[in-house]
């Protein structure tokens, strides 16, 4: 029934799919997820492991690389999340990357699956059929880093004798913090057990060695809209020499935030952007390119991580805090609860409350990662004995 409900909402919807395929953003994930563009797999995979989007495989990172010399396909449904999955996959003749068919779709990996020990699941990618396939063949299954943020919870209740059946063909549950397990247990999971987010165990690398500057140097980090102005103004009644290092989350809005910081009074054009050389002097730096964020963090004192201020749901608090930075969010990070349970010394507020907290910077401590004496080995051992791999 589940299938063939989705079979036909694939079929009706099958003209707008075509329609946004077109566009830049997913002109490949859509033709590979829901019209099986280079479907098709090189080789048998013996370990099965998924994440949606760049975050998430960069989180599996870890696990890749504890598994890497077993034969392993590596699914995402973003296009930013295939790229760098292509990346991690270039020197391992062993892994293979593709886009993760769309439910109605799946069978068409099944004559490939024959192999199949094992499928690794991150986050909160439930996808019935994509669980239930890797049964069919035998094989166990794996959620890890499971969540269920607070703001999506009551929708998962009404629709709790789905997700009921859901994890009945799921064999190992490792949940974020302990409510992500009493919440998952209240939906019919089996057994979850508390388990660090795998984020913990993949440090930050930096790809750029910036020099520390002798003034404070504050990143606003992964801002959304009306934050950067929100930080901006924060930043600017400060009483000493610092400077900011603006890192909008999305790279459609560089131009949007560019544009608002060229007619700000009180900056008089005082600020420049990274894309057009670096300008330490400025008074305020754009990081208008993706992939520096790692790199401002390693030279920052303080970040002001983005995504919180409204309610969006917040952004990774432990890439920021492995560097030890007095590190301050806004109060709606509902998504990255159990992410900020691994982190001592950070500081939540309020929109209006953000200018006095960075004023009084002085009396913040510097923020840490605390695992709690939890390994990556427990994970890895787990899988592989279960999986027999």
């Amino acid at each position: 029934m589940y299938v063939s409900l989705l079979g036909l909402g694939h079929c009706v919807a099958t003209p707008l799919l075509a329609l946004f395929s077109l566009k830049a953003k997913y002109r490949h994930s859509l033709k590979a997820r829901f019209f099986a563009r280079g479907y098709a797999l090189d080789f048998k995979p013996h370990l099965w492991l998924h994440a949606c989007s760049l975050g998430e495989v960069k989180s599996l990172e870890c696990l890749l690389n504890a598994f890497e010399d077993t034969p392993l396909l590596l699914t995402t449904t973003t296009q930013t999340g295939y790229n760098h999955a292509k990346k991690l996959a270039k020197d391992n003749p062993k892994m293979q990357v593709r886009y993760l068919l769309f439910e109605t779709l799946l069978f068409l990996w099944r004559k490939d699956l024959d192999h199949l020990k094992a499928l690794v699941v991150t986050e909160a990618e439930l996808w019935l059929n994509l669980f239930a396939t890797a049964k069919a063949v035998g094989a166990k299954t794996f959620l890890i880093n499971a969540r269920i943020s607070h703001r999506s919870y009551p929708k998962y209740l009404r629709l709790k004798p789905f997700y009921t059946t859901l994890f009945k063909n799921i064999d190992f549950i490792y949940a974020q913090s302990v409510l992500d397990k009493e919440r998952l247990e209240s939906l019919g999971a089996k057994t979850p057990c508390v388990f660090p987010h795998t984020k913990l165990f993949n440090p930050p690398l930096c790809t750029k060695n910036y020099p520390k500057l002798k003034n404070l140097t504050i990143v606003g980090a992964s801002t959304h809209p009306s934050e950067e102005a929100l930080i901006l103004e924060a930043f600017l009644r400060l009483q000493e020499p610092a400077q900011l290092i603006l890192v909008p989350r999305h790279p459609e809005r560089f131009k949007e935030v560019k544009n608002y910081l060229e007619k700000h009074p009180k900056l008089k054009g005082d600020f420049s952007c990274f894309s057009s050389g670096l300008k330490w002097g400025s008074k305020v730096l754009l990081i208008d390119a993706l992939g520096e964020l790692i790199n401002f963090y390693a030279i920052a004192d303080i970040v002001i991580l983005g995504g919180a201020f409204a309610p969006i749901g917040g952004h990774n608090p432990l890439e920021p805090a492995y560097f030890g930075v007095k590190l301050i969010s806004g109060v709606h990070i509902f998504n990255q609860e159990s992410l900020f349970a691994w982190v001592q010394n950070f500081s939540l507020v309020q929109s209006q409350e953000l200018a006095p907290t960075l004023a009084k910077h002085a009396m913040l401590k510097p923020s840490h990662i605390n695992t709690q004496n939890q390994s990556l080995q427990t994970l890895v051992e787990a899988i592989r004995a279960n999986a027999r791999l």
